[in-house]
């Protein structure tokens, strides 16, 4: 006996499906099933898979599930723990204030989901049904289908059937978030969706969206999902979920997006049934959510499609952009006369001079009330004097369930840290800035305070901040579910964009990095590489919906293997052939190049190079897996260029404590203590 929609330990809502199978050539005639003393065999039916499952509702908060035959003899149990639907299960107490946004949430019928009902943003459960029009290919609402529209095409799914493109969509609310599910499905038909019938036109599998953003992702409920209306995956008969607590811009959080992924999902497993597989697909915030899910909360996704991808937000994007303001605000004001844009450019490391402006502005997040959502009130927010207990708009504080506060100041632990960061170290030793002005940087660089601005001095990381996020996963370690997780990196590229862009190609390369550092392996990593021709992430694009089709065939070809092979072994054989690396050429009709990525090498990295980091130009790893450096003394021999005796003075008066030592771990570095935390 098992509980088919999730884990015994963290049931939610009251209910549960529980399948039963046979052993051992054990029948599974006569069996009574019992919660607690209350018998519920009647919820039982034969299942597809042979044996039996059964939706059991009013689960108390702790029951037992016992399993005896005609004469009451025991022949099984199980535990269940229950929590309520409106969370939380294992991400901490909820945060407050958090405003609801169910007014605002647009449905495909375009009415909006009204009030709420409750302090929890909750709504009644709704379906609502749309078409795929033959006059101009979008979707349409569908109030009833009789008769059906005279504009309703027909859709062939990845199963081969061929059906109506009529669109079922479920609205409904879990952990405080609106979800969505969406199947094709003939709303005429008898049945409702169940366990027992699933629409005809679902091919079994389920893709779950993750949307993107981070900065005005706190304090709010959000009024969209990641998506669940794609024409093109609809079609294929995909099943498509996913919540508005999934989209970094409405929560930028990872362990409660997880929380609400396996929510939504087990709302999905009992309303339609376990599906073959769970593929998660999203860009930027998306790429955060699927690699930490993954990586964190293990079995939640079975394959991973990351798009514009981060390994994660704390400490890929956050030092990258912090990096970026201080380097603009120093090039804007004290240095602004001593370094060309050339100059600029080398020490800040991206492929155009402009990217560095560009992704300051996304520094805002740390920075407490430069971004706040509109929906939050004044009244609500932070001011030091007037509203100190107020809500304090940045990212640190919306993860002050993992970090705790600092019992000093109050603050929520910040893991940010420039102590001994020599930054243009390498623009420096390549020649392209001069000792003086390499020594001018480093004097005025700065730092960040409590509240996320600029201070003259270096920013301090707190160091129980810095311990947990390597212990409990905030930084992405690639060693936990990952490990023998497929992914297919799909970057459309951007790094060459006009006004500069914050996704940069080094962090696909990051991630690679911390697989093979974590396991000793990348094989289950692929990447593919395009232009930016149809934008980050859109399924327009032959490659990503090759990269969904590859993913398919990946994990039914790793459900068919049932030997005891070590995970990661059975990822790596029961990859496709042909799924390899490789980009596609710039031409009106693109060239697939298959090639293993490097950076610095190869015809793909001729077309989408990838410059560094500023960290990285500052000699940091590219994994990027160091939040504090352990300091060395500063050693004349270290440089490619030679300093003046009142030069090198200077510089150890810039670092009494010495200089970043990037060969050694990192203060506080430590191993992912465990996967399917609670906080």
């Amino acid at each position: 006996m098992q509980v088919l929609s999730g884990r015994p330990d963290m049931v939610t809502g009251g209910n549960a499906l529980i399948g039963i199978s046979a052993t051992d050539g054990a029948g599974l005639t006569g069996l009574r099933v019992f919660l607690d003393a209350t018998e519920v065999t009647a919820a039982f039916r034969p299942s597809s898979s042979g044996g039996l499952a059964g939706l059991v509702e009013g689960l108390p908060e702790t029951a037992q599930l016992r399993l005896a035959d005609a004469d009451g003899k025991t022949r099984g149990s199980l535990q269940l723990e229950n929590h309520p639907a409106e969370g939380p299960v294992f991400s901490g107490p909820h945060e407050q204030p958090f405003i609801c946004e169910t007014d605002a949430f647009v449905l495909v019928s375009g009415e909006t989901l009204g009030s709420p009902l409750d302090g929890a943003c909750s709504i009644e459960r709704r379906t609502d049904y749309a078409y795929l029009s033959t006059r101009d290919g979008e979707l349409k609402p569908l109030a009833s289908p009789n008769p059906l529209p005279a504009d309703l095409a027909q859709t062939t799914t990845l199963t081969g059937a061929t059906v109506p493109f009529i669109v079922r969509i479920e609205t409904g609310t879990l952990n405080r978030a609106i979800y969505q599910i969406a199947m094709l499905r003939d709303p005429g038909a008898d049945d409702d969706p169940s366990p027992w019938h699933a629409p005809g036109g679902w091919n079994g599998r389920l893709v779950y969206t993750f949307g993107g953003g981070c900065v005005n992702g706190w304090f709010r409920q959000g009024a969209r999902t990641g998506g669940v209306t794609d024409p093109w995956m609809l079609g294929q008969g995909y099943a498509i979920a996913s919540s508005s607590l999934n989209v970094f811009g409405n929560n930028c959080n990872d362990v409660l997006a997880a929380e609400t992924t396996m929510m939504v999902k087990e709302r999905f497993i009992e309303g339609y049934g376990v599906p073959l597989h769970t593929i998660g697909m999203g860009c930027s915030g998306g790429s955060y959510q699927v690699h930490q899910i993954a990586d964190n909360y293990p079995g939640l996704l079975d394959g991973i499609i990351p798009g514009c991808s981060f390994p994660d937000v704390g400490f890929s994007t956050i030092p990258m952009v912090t990096d970026a303001r201080l380097l603009n605000r120093y090039f804007s004001t004290e240095g602004g006369g001593l370094f060309t844009r050339e100059q600029q450019k080398a020490v800040a490391g991206f492929l155009t001079w402009e990217t560095m402006s560009s992704v300051s502005h996304k520094a805002g997040r740390i920075t407490v009330g430069e971004y706040c959502p509109d929906v939050l009130p004044q009244s609500l927010r932070y001011h030091p004097n007037d509203n100190p207990a107020g809500a304090r708009c940045e990212v640190f504080e919306h993860h002050v369930n993992i970090y705790g506060r600092n019992p000093v100041t109050g603050f929520v632990r910040r893991p940010l840290d420039n102590v001994g960061v020599q930054y243009g170290l390498k623009a420096l030793n390549n020649g392209v800035i001069d000792p003086a002005r390499f020594l001018d940087l480093n004097e005025k660089i700065g730092g960040y305070d409590n509240e996320g601005r600029f201070r003259p001095e270096r920013t301090v990381a707190d160091p129980d901040a810095v311990r947990i996020a390597y212990e409990t996963g905030r930084l992405t370690s690639g060693g936990g579910g990952l490990s023998s997780t497929p992914i297919i990196d799909y970057r459309a590229y951007s790094d060459d964009l006009e006004d500069g862009d914050v996704h940069t190609r080094s962090h696909s390369f990051a991630m690679r990095d911390r697989l093979r550092m974590a396991n000793g392996r990348t094989d289950n990593h692929v990447m593919f590489v395009e232009d930016f021709r149809y934008g980050l992430f859109s399924t327009d694009s032959p490659v990503l919906r090759d990269a969904l089709g590859h993913m398919d065939r990946w994990l039914e070809a790793l459900a068919a293997d049932t030997t005891a092979a070590p995970p990661a072994d059975r990822v790596a054989r029961a990859r496709p052939e042909g799924l390899t690396d490789a980009c596609w050429s710039r031409d009106g009709e693109p060239v697939k190049i298959v090639e293993t990525q490097w950076r610095g090498a190869g015809r793909c990295d001729a077309l989408y190079p990838s410059p560094p980091s500023p960290r990285e130009v500052a000699g940091a790893p590219l994994a990027g897996d160091i939040v504090k450096c352990r300091l060395g003394p500063v050693d004349p021999d270290d440089y490619a260029v030679s300093f003046s005796p009142e030069e090198m003075a200077r510089l150890r008066s810039i670092f009494p404590g010495g200089v970043c030592d990037w060969s050694r771990p990192g203060i506080g570095q430590a191993d992912l203590k465990g996967t399917w935390q609670v906080f």
